[in-house]
């Protein structure tokens, strides 16, 4: 009788043992591919709030070091935003960072004639590869800048160590945040 008692008890407890465990799985690193047969894997995400307010959301996608080229920043707004507005703010945080009035003057004709008018659910990828930054409006090609030093500072905004949101540089360098 005991007998016919002891396995069945055994393989509750094995199952009940089973069911309790924490099984560690390997996260697999969430890649996407980018213009020219460029794969990039993701690393972290974060939020770009104004007084309260959502204006994008931004992910970060990298190479080896997410902090050289070749690396894809994507921002999916939230907010209408004009393409003005935007290009006012990308110079003031270049200009923040180094940049010159004579180069900043130059860049600005350059992103007005790429940047367009954003819209809630509106995605601009910038993609920084050494020496330019091509930049694309809902997965569609608007322009490039080839110019190091404007790639440089351009994708400082957020990754420099001296960015106006050192919150939202330490998620995005963050693998797996957001």
């Amino acid at each position: 009788m005991m007998k016919n008692l002891v396995l069945p008890l055994i393989r509750y407890l094995l199952c009940a043992a089973l069911a309790c465990s924490t099984f560690v799985l390997p996260v697999q690193a969430e890649t996407r591919d980018f213009s020219g047969g460029l794969t990039l894997k993701k690393y972290g995400s974060g939020e770009l709030r104004r007084f309260g307010f959502l204006v994008y959301e931004a992910q970060l996608w990298g190479a080896a070091n997410p902090v050289e080229p070749p690396i894809a920043l994507q921002l999916t707004y939230k907010r209408d935003i004009a393409g003005a507005k935007i290009v006012d703010a990308s110079v003031d945080q270049m200009r923040e960072l180094g940049a010159n009035e004579k180069q900043l003057a130059d860049w600005a004709g350059a992103m007005s004639r790429i940047f367009p008018n954003v819209k809630p659910g509106d995605q601009i990828i910038g993609l920084y590869q050494p020496g330019s930054a091509t930049f694309f409006y809902n997965n569609r090609e608007i322009g490039q800048i080839r110019d190091a030093e404007f790639a440089r500072l351009f994708f400082g905004i957020w990754l420099d160590p001296r960015t106006s949101e050192p919150k939202l540089r330490s998620r995005l360098l963050q693998p797996g945040a957001g």
